[in-house]
């Protein structure tokens, strides 16, 4: 454990005195209705260094402080609510850590809830941090939290799939999604929470919060999402104690949970009374178990798995091989057997089963999904025999409620992920015939401390994989790649890389190192990494080249990072400037053909596109007519009604004129009280009637009744025609004939 630093020391022994942590309160709205039904209690260290959340709780990891921290800010959110007097029926949302899941002291808190007027209602929210590292733990606390009548939310739903995942599991009364989910484009990945969450809510009657929403934008989106409940800057930001401006409500009922009506002792006792059970040989159990492992993989990463050996001699090496798979393609897999040590292999959570715990007499297979749930429950029936020939009673069964209850009953026996310890040099498999690489250099150099020395020394991240061990994990790491992570050695040591990454990592640049690595070759590619526990992106300009032994084979990876964050935002922040620079000349460009008054085209851009409309016409033998359309007394108006209003009866009619018109037809102010439409692409015998039938639209259009200075001023229209090639065979020609008919024929409303 590394020790505190001094400056934060006392900042640290500060937060933990009674009273040095302090809850601030956001509210949680209802979105119909704008109702409070909630308030999330958000802890705040004391002022100085470790005032955020994010270092305060980050010190007391690192101090070994936690678990105190922890209750303090457990006690701060209780005693702030009852002493601001938090009206029943509105709920408390409160944080516990995962590191002290199964040890949070929840009872003391009883106490203080009891205070409230009407008593306080928690709902106690669980991070997918706590998922896949204690499984068993955040069973049992889930199951202590519903003893005492509270509620459980599952918070951060969308930033890992891992929470997808256990949402069947934990069965929690609140889905809360993730910010990025409501802030940011949707796409394939948002669509597949949404999709999820939505069966879920639907099923059980879930009620769905959104977070992170700051405007109506965002408000949009939450309801598209699903959401019935949200929470962000738009309702109000965290304040000392609740605000008191809004209409209060209440939060839907807990979700009922069947699956919870009973604790079984094994998922074959989880079987309903009455269930027909099969008699099979072992051979068709390893076969049927095979086909849910593909079921497994083809659902993803929203997938969980978990199965039974027996005993660990089970665990073959073609099983290892199938299990490494799952791991790599689904959230989370463990395997259960006596003799089975806690991770049989990278990413796998295994469980050493006592010889009288019942389960080691079981053959189970539970695969659970948002949209998929199967189990293979079977007991041994103790024959002998060929090992295949081995027979077992067992039932196949896709009722989700003894599918959750089976998985549970496995995950409660999953112990917490073992920390590892950080070797002084590269951990190397215990064959003679191999030397690890940064050995072979110490040698060559007389001095392998040195060696050691200057990697430590070196800014840039520096990483280990052996790639003959199963699911090619990191065996060495030196100090700059465990800060580039933002985690300690033990957490990061014996895993793969691809934890380090997420949905934003570009799959191109990850098949492009796989292939490499399969080829023995070396390779450059910038990745989007994420760093620490709360998974912040960074990217990372990667370096990979293969490492051999005497005999030339590719033993090893040597990875070198280098964080070009800056750089890349550099980059794109020039390649957005760029962008904006170009959208500005494009939008010069168009105010320069655009009349401001009517943001209809200018008479010279206009006269230019008529002249490629003609030229085309004569190559096409095609014909274009040109309308003139004139306010006929627009003086007299101006005079009248004043020139602003004038200017909105011409404004009026421009966009009259625009919206009876086709796509590709032209339409300009022409001179101060007239404009012109230019109709091209016309059928040379057809054109003086489709000129009159527009003509006459036009007019009627542009006549209609105008409201200025507060009154309906019906305007009187003269328009005139003319079409090429009949009557002109140019611009001046056409419009001269086009005035000369709108002097002769003026149009007045009927």
């Amino acid at each position: 454990m590394s020790p505190v630093r001094p400056d934060t020391d006392a900042a640290l022994a500060a937060a933990l005195r009674p009273g040095g942590v302090r809850s601030v309160f956001q509210p949680i709205v209802e979105l119909d209705s704008g109702a409070v039904v909630a308030y999330e209690a958000l802890a705040r260290g004391p002022e100085g260094p470790l005032q955020r959340p994010d270092l305060l709780f980050a010190a007391a990891r690192e101090a070994g402080a936690l678990a105190e921290l922890d209750a303090a800010c457990r006690v701060a959110a209780f005693s702030g609510a009852v002493r601001h007097g938090l009206p029943a029926p509105i709920a408390l949302f409160v944080n516990v850590e995962p590191e002290v899941l199964d040890t949070a002291p929840l009872d003391e808190l009883l106490a203080i809830a009891a205070e409230a007027p009407g008593g306080l209602r928690v709902v106690l929210e669980i991070t997918e941090r706590a998922l896949a590292t204690r499984p068993a733990e955040l069973l049992r606390t889930v199951a202590r939290v519903r003893e005492l009548g509270w509620g459980v939310a599952l918070d951060d739903v969308g930033a890992d799939a891992m929470s997808l995942a256990f949402m069947p599991i934990l069965r929690p009364d609140v889905v809360k999604l993730d910010l990025r989910l409501v802030q940011e484009r949707p796409g394939p990945a948002i669509a597949e929470i949404m999709n999820a969450v939505n069966a879920y809510a639907q099923a059980t009657g879930a009620a769905v919060l959104a977070e992170g929403i700051e405007n109506d934008t965002h408000l949009a989106m939450a309801r598209a999402l699903g959401a019935t409940l949200g929470q962000g800057w738009l309702f109000g930001r965290p304040a000392p104690e609740p605000a008191c401006d809004r209409p209060l409500g209440s939060l839907p009922p807990p979700v009922e949970d069947a699956a919870t009506d009973c604790e079984p002792g094994s998922p074959f006792a989880c079987l309903p009374a009455g269930t027909v059970l099969r008699r099979s040989p072992k051979a068709l159990l390893i076969e049927l178990s095979k086909q849910l492992e593909r079921e497994a993989m083809r659902l993803g990463e929203t997938c969980v798995v978990t199965a039974t050996f027996q005993e660990a001699r089970h665990f073959t090496p073609s099983t290892t091989q199938r299990y490494r798979d799952l791991v790599e393609r689904t959230g989370f897999v463990c395997a259960l057997g006596e003799g089975l040590p806690a991770e049989p292999l990278p990413g796998l959570r295994g469980t050493d089963l006592a010889v009288d715990d019942p389960v080691r007499g079981e053959w189970d297979v539970v695969v659970l999904a948002p949209h998929f749930s199967v189990a293979l429950l079977a007991r041994d029936l103790g024959t002998t025999g060929p090992d295949l020939h081995r027979e077992f009673e067992y039932a196949l069964t896709y009722d989700r409620d003894v599918a959750v209850r089976a998985a549970r009953s496995l995950l409660g026996r999953v112990a917490p992920r073992a920390h590892r310890a950080t070797p002084a040099a590269p951990v190397r498999p215990a064959t003679p015939a191999t030397t690890a690489p940064v050995t072979m250099g110490a040698e060559r150099l007389g001095d392998a401390t040195l060696v050691r020395r200057a990697l430590e020394a070196t800014p840039s991240g520096v990483c280990l994989v052996d790639v003959r061990l199963p699911d090619q994990p990191l065996v060495y790491i030196n100090p700059a790649f465990e800060r580039l992570a933002g985690m300690p050695g033990e957490e990061l040591l014996g895993r793969n890389c691809r934890f380090l990454q997420g949905p934003d990592t570009d799959p191109g640049a990850l098949a492009r190192i796989r292939a490499a690595i399969a080829a023995g070759e070396e390779c450059r590619e910038v990745l989007v990494n994420h760093r620490g526990p709360d998974r912040t992106p960074w990217y990372n300009e990667l370096h990979l080249a293969p490492v051999t032994d005497a005999t030339g084979a590719v033993v090893q990876y040597i990875g070198v990072q280098v964080d070009v964050t800056e750089q890349v935002r550099a980059q794109r922040a020039l390649e957005q400037e760029r962008d904006r620079t170009r959208g500005y000349l494009a939008r010069i460009e168009e105010l320069s053909v655009t009349d401001p008054l009517t943001g209809l085209s200018t008479r010279r851009h206009v006269e230019e596109q008529t002249e490629t409309a003609l030229w085309n016409a004569r190559c096409a033998g095609d014909a274009v007519a040109l309308v003139v359309v004139a306010v006929d007394g627009f003086t007299s108006i101006e005079e009248r009604y004043g020139s602003t209003a004038a200017e909105q009866l011409l404004a009026a009619t421009g966009q009259r004129l625009r919206a009876r018109l086709r796509r590709g037809d032209l339409v300009a102010r022409w001179a101060r009280d007239s404009f012109v439409v230019v109709l091209p692409g016309l059928a040379a015998g057809s054109a003086g009637r489709e000129a009159a039938r527009v003509r006459a639209e036009l007019a009627e259009a542009a006549c209609g009744p105008v409201l200025l200075a507060g009154a309906p001023v019906v305007t009187e229209i003269s328009t005139g025609a003319a079409c090429f090639p009949a009557d002109g065979d140019d611009v001046t020609g056409l419009l001269a004939v086009a005035e000369r008919a709108a002097g002769r024929l003026p149009v007045s409303p009927s």
